[in-house]
């Protein structure tokens, strides 16, 4: 991937597509090819098809994705399944029709079985139940994983694939009903303490463990891979670093500078009990992480107090 490649990200008004076409800038990369929603419906394989035949992309980034937390994969259970199957099919397929030199298609640590042992290996692809909640995600990201390796294998193509972990960072969603931790506790937190109220209500009893990577380190992982990884296997992205959701609140609340009590809502479900990424491979090959969570927290909690009316509404 040089200054002459013709770079397609897809999904480049979410947050990691977002990071990915700033990463790419600041490395000195033309500007990729994008088309936002209303012009390309990335579900639509006429469409697709016809998109990557005129453009004729060399390196594709699959970064486009139906996303939401708990409540939102859990409730919108077929949307989830469709859209996303929908989605990476037609951009892999596409690819391959124009011989697209190299795609990299973004999963999620949600592949892995529900009671997984941490951390988490690449191999534990497959080898038990999955989390009921975010299930449909799951075998959807499972399944572009697969269409890649299988064309791969049936085609020779230079597909590869990289798991992300939980991600913060600019850009994300705020809505209380569909965001993910990060975003929807520093929302609460703010808001009460504009409120003046004396108790925020968080989901669950606090005690899973969750580990966070920050999207611009993501987006550097993702320039780092296209550039310098070719094999088959999937490859984990993440700090190899995790705490429970109970010390994540409480370090929003400081940041946030809320000084009331944390309510734990015992009747909504945690979800796995623990989600760490074994981060050996990538860490072998030269890269690690560069933002640390109390530095990317705050960063972007300072993004969302300049106008959070603006940032919520994303």
């Amino acid at each position: 991937m040089n200054a002459q490649s013709r770079i397609y990200v897809a999904g480049h008004r979410g947050m990691v597509g977002k990071a990915i076409c700033r990463a790419l800038k600041a490395q000195g990369f033309p500007d990729p090819i994008t088309f936002n929603s209303e012009k390309l419906d990335l579900r639509n394989q006429g469409a697709v098809t016809d998109m990557m035949a005129r453009e004729k992309p060399t390196h594709v980034f699959v970064a486009a994705a139906k996303v939401g937390g708990i409540y939102a994969n859990n409730i919108y259970r077929a949307d989830f399944l469709y859209d996303n199957l929908m989605i990476e099919a037609n951009l892999i397929h596409a690819a391959h029709q124009v011989q697209a030199e190299k795609l990299l298609f973004l999963g999620s640590s949600c592949i892995y079985p529900k009671l997984a042992d941490q951390p988490m290996t690449e191999d534990a692809l497959l080898t038990g139940p999955l989390e009921p909640t975010n299930e449909p995600y799951a075998i959807a990201k499972i399944a572009g994983i697969k269409l890649c390796e299988a064309y791969r294998d049936q085609h020779g193509a230079n597909f590869i694939s990289a798991m992300p972990t939980n991600l913060y960072g600019p850009g994300d969603n705020y809505d209380l009903q569909n965001s993910h931790v990060v975003p929807a506790l520093l929302r609460k937190f703010h808001e009460a303490k504009v409120r003046g109220a004396t108790t925020v209500k968080c989901w669950g009893s606090g005690s899973p463990r969750r580990e966070f990577l920050h999207v611009d380190d993501l987006a550097d992982a993702c320039l780092f891979l296209m550039r310098e990884y070719n094999d088959r296997p999937f490859v984990n992205v993440g700090t190899g670093e995790d705490l429970p959701i109970k010390a994540l609140a409480e370090t929003i609340q400081t940041i946030v500078g809320f000084e009331g009590d944390i309510i734990w809502d015992n009747t909504k479900p945690d979800g796995t009990p623990q989600k760490l990424m074994n981060c050996d491979r990538i860490h072998a090959m030269g890269w690690k992480h560069s933002i640390e969570l109390q530095e990317g927290l705050r960063s972007v909690y300072n993004e969302f107090k300049a106008d959070p009316e603006a940032v919520s509404a994303k």
